[in-house]
């Protein structure tokens, strides 16, 4: 039952940052390009942007989790 309940807890926590953050940016190389000794990188930089309602289901599932009842 502990595995459930750190699940629970790592939903919960996921959940939180999900809907204060609103998403997560990356960065990734899209050309490159070498000119004798010279070389060349474009890096372009994507935002992800995560719904409310996807933070709120990770919010109520982590919560769920944790209240559930032990198996006797």
């Amino acid at each position: 039952m502990k595995a459930l309940k750190a699940a629970g807890l790592a939903l919960l926590v996921c959940g939180v940052l999900g809907l204060m953050y609103g998403g997560f940016s990356y960065t990734r190389e899209s050309h490159e390009a070498k000119l004798g000794p010279f070389e060349l990188t474009l890096e372009n930089t994507e935002m992800v942007k995560l719904p409310i309602w996807a933070g709120m289901a990770t919010l109520v599932a982590g919560g769920l989790l944790l209240l559930a009842p032990r198996r006797i």
